[in-house]
């Protein structure tokens, strides 16, 4: 039996068994202090193994296409971030307060890069661009994303952390087990490539941990009586608001400075998404515990959206894909 087109993904399912576990049964006492900890090890894991999966030689093949990669950054971290801003009058009387600060931060995130690439080659766009752009942002937001939460979220609230502390926990969680990894490819490269299916299990559980941990404190101090069903409907819309205007900018921009159908596709994909993967680990470093629960929330319902809605744009550029002509 086939699985219905508009049916979660295997991952978001278990994202929201982990939320209904973390709301159910939170973790409280001596198993949250333990989890606090695990969560920094898994974290520093993530990221060990983006670094040791990132070929040098992809994106070196991709580099070449410098205004692709300047136009999908411009996009990443600063057309998100206006569009958060400038919509916040309208969009913010549709959730809570609080939800805003997360559809903010979701907004200065870095792009994903996994889903980014798979719906380019689906859509037959510019791969090697598309590798690029999508590390390229990765590494970017590890230096990024804390200056423009300082910024755009300068009154957050005691939950947020001095940006110049942030970026040290980054650099330290994050970054430091990243280029470790990539330093290391040459020796664990052949390992990571034959055992692809295993590690993404590793990867994908190490998001549900943090998840489950961050959502745990949200709950023990109250996060569901804080969030009416309203406003978890209107950050339903606010989300598809955000995204919707993000895919109709980015196709426009790309258009309208004459890029190829193949790099349009790049700039499309790369350019309109927000990565989970990244987003969570980063909302526990630079918030803490009890305020990251509802920060990542809007950050979940915004990757579900991207991926149903990405997934139906992919299929559409590839069936309006030119023919290739017939060899004579």
């Amino acid at each position: 039996m086939a699985r219905p087109r508009l049916l979660p993904d295997n991952f978001t399912l278990a994202l929201l068994a982990t939320v209904a576990l973390a709301s159910a049964l939170p973790a409280t006492g001596a198993a949250a202090a333990f989890l606090e900890y695990a969560t920094v090890a898994v974290v520093a894991l993530l990221f060990f193994m983006h670094g040791a999966k990132l070929s040098r030689e992809a994106v070196l093949a991709g580099v070449k296409h410098w205004r692709l990669h300047l136009l999908v950054v411009g996009c990443t971290f600063a057309l998100f971030p206006v569009l958060g801003l400038a919509l916040r009058p309208l969009l913010q009387p549709l959730v809570t307060p609080e939800l805003y600060v997360g559809v903010l931060f979701l907004c200065v995130l870095p792009a994903t890069v996994q889903s980014a690439i798979a719906f380019t080659a689906v859509a037959g766009g510019n791969m090697a661009a598309a590798v690029c752009s999508a590390s390229a942002s990765t590494l970017l937001g590890i230096f990024i994303t804390p200056v423009l939460v300082s910024l755009v979220l300068p009154q957050a609230g005691s939950a947020q952390q001095d940006v110049l502390g942030g970026i040290g926990r980054i650099l330290l969680q994050l970054m430091l087990p990243f280029v470790l990894g990539h330093l290391l490819r040459p020796w664990i490269g052949g390992f990571m490539a034959r055992h692809v299916r295993t590690l993404k299990r590793v990867d994908q559980g190490s998001v549900l941990l943090v998840v489950y941990t961050a959502f745990s404190a949200a709950v023990a101090g109250g996060l569901w009586q804080l969030l009416p069903l309203r406003a978890l409907l209107g950050l339903l819309l606010v989300c598809a608001v955000i995204l919707g205007l993000a895919l109709a900018f980015t196709t426009w921009l790309a258009r309208r400075l004459g890029f190829a159908r193949e790099d349009e596709i790049t700039i499309v994909f790369c350019g309109s998404k927000k990565s989970l993967v990244s987003g969570v680990p980063m909302a526990k470093v630079l918030f803490d515990s009890q305020a990251a629960g509802a920060i990542v929330l809007p950050l979940m319902v915004f990757h579900q959206l991207q991926l149903m809605v990405c997934a139906v744009l992919a299929q559409r550029y590839a069936r309006a894909q030119p023919a290739t002509p017939a060899q004579g």
